[in-house]
Parts: C-alpha cells; structure tokens; sequence
C-alpha cells in the first residue's frame, strides 16, 4: 500500500468510506461527489496509480482488471443496474481526466 494514497487508506480503514461490496480483490465504494444517479468506485486491493501502470506487469494486470471488471458486474446485479444496463469509465492519466 502507498503511503500517500487515499484509495489505499479507504481500503486500510483509516479514511471511512460507504462500502457497497468487497472481496479478496477489490472494494467499492460510493463516490462522495457522484455524477449520475448511482456512481461507484471499484478499488483494487493492490495499489495501482493508474491503469498505465498495470502495462508493466502483464499477468498482475491481467488478474486486477478480471478482477475489477467481474466485481462491477457483482455489483451492478446486486444493486439492480442488470440487466438495464451500466456504464465503466476508467480515467487514465491527466490526459485522460484522471483527478486522484
């Protein structure tokens, strides 16, 4: 876990959070300024600043993203988004509206 990251406290306990689903890889949480009606984040357990920086390590990245991907469409059942429909957005880098 980074030092620094909020995303690494949230999952840690030390910054609370309203906790929606969590498993071995990933937690999600609601967003505290959402932009639709239901807006969700899922977090891996692992630190990652950025999909970039999963590029690296290709089967971590592989196994983090399933991971994120599949704990969504969990939720996405559980929170009665399926089977209208949900959106996935990941924001990557400053170019690409990544604010955290």
């Amino acid at each position: 876990m980074a030092v620094d990251c909020i995303f690494c406290k949230i999952i840690e306990g030390k910054i609370p959070s309203a906790r929606v689903f969590e498993n071995e890889s990933v937690i999600a949480i609601r967003d505290i300024q959402p932009h639709a009606k239901t807006h969700l984040l899922v977090i891996p357990k692992v630190h990652v600043a950025s999909l970039a920086e999963l590029y690296d390590s290709k089967d971590d990245a592989d196994r983090t993203i399933a991971a994120l991907f599949s704990a969504a469409n969990t939720i996405a059942i559980q929170v009665g988004l399926l089977p209208g429909g949900y959106r996935s957005v990941i924001n990557t880098g400053v170019d690409g509206g990544q604010t955290v």
